[in-house]
């Protein structure tokens, strides 16, 4: 019986919107699937091995930095339908929590390996997902569950909760954009790093703050 949920036949193009050991893994499963598999790469990650892992390869992002092609929505869907790509997995990071480029490759027709856009919209962004959990009645960790501005705001938000505290993204993901600070000192510097790392990864730098669980079980 059908579920109406699109099938990528053997013989299909699967692209991994990732680079290096994430790609590589990806194409495995793909060539176990018989799938043929497509790479993209960044200029600088022009001799990267997943480029040699994949029947095909092309350079996305011209022009922009080696994380910043990762994230080049326009320049990855315009790959994918200009090469006839079936399906895109993003692996974890860059575009894999964005509900812009799944949404994007829906509109092309083109199958996201991955929840669908409006899961996305709801669960990927972290602040958003903690303020639907608090409207349904879901535990959980104490926290400020807004974008913070300033570092004097930080600090002020982990005096109010208690060391220590979590600095983590809202678009966060793999472990980046996530810092454990135990004094203020550590909440203001851990504020400004993770902010950079959020925005360089994903392109968001939005920041939040929670508790931190020491010991957790």
């Amino acid at each position: 019986m059908s579920t109406g949920t699109p099938v990528v036949r053997p013989g299909g193009k699967l692209m991994a919107a990732n680079r290096s050991e994430i790609a590589v893994r990806i194409f495995r499963a793909g060539n176990e699937l018989g799938l043929r598999t497509v790479a993209v790469y960044a200029q600088e990650d022009r001799f990267c091995i997943h480029r040699y892992k994949a029947d095909e390869a092309y350079q996305v992002g011209h022009g922009k930095g080696p994380v910043a092609a990762y994230l080049d929505i326009e320049s990855i869907v315009g790959v994918a339908i200009e090469k006839g790509v079936a399906a895109i997995h993003p692996g974890y990071g860059f575009l894999s929590e964005n509900a812009a480029f799944c949404a994007a490759l829906e509109a092309e027709g083109i199958v996201f390996i991955g929840p669908k856009a409006h899961a996305i919209r709801a669960m990927g962004d972290k602040i958003a997902s903690k303020k639907l959990a608090l409207a349904a009645k879901v535990s959980t960790i104490p926290g400020h569950n807004d974008a913070i501005a300033t570092p004097d705001e930080a600090v002020a938000i982990a005096n109010r909760i208690g060391y220590p505290v979590m600095i983590k993204a809202s678009a966060g993901g793999g472990g980046k954009g996530l810092r454990v600070a135990w004094d203020d000192a550590q909440c203001r510097d851990g504020l400004v790093s993770c902010r950079n790392e959020a925005k360089n990864a994903f392109g968001d730098d939005r920041v939040f703050i929670e508790k931190f669980i020491e010991e957790p079980r």
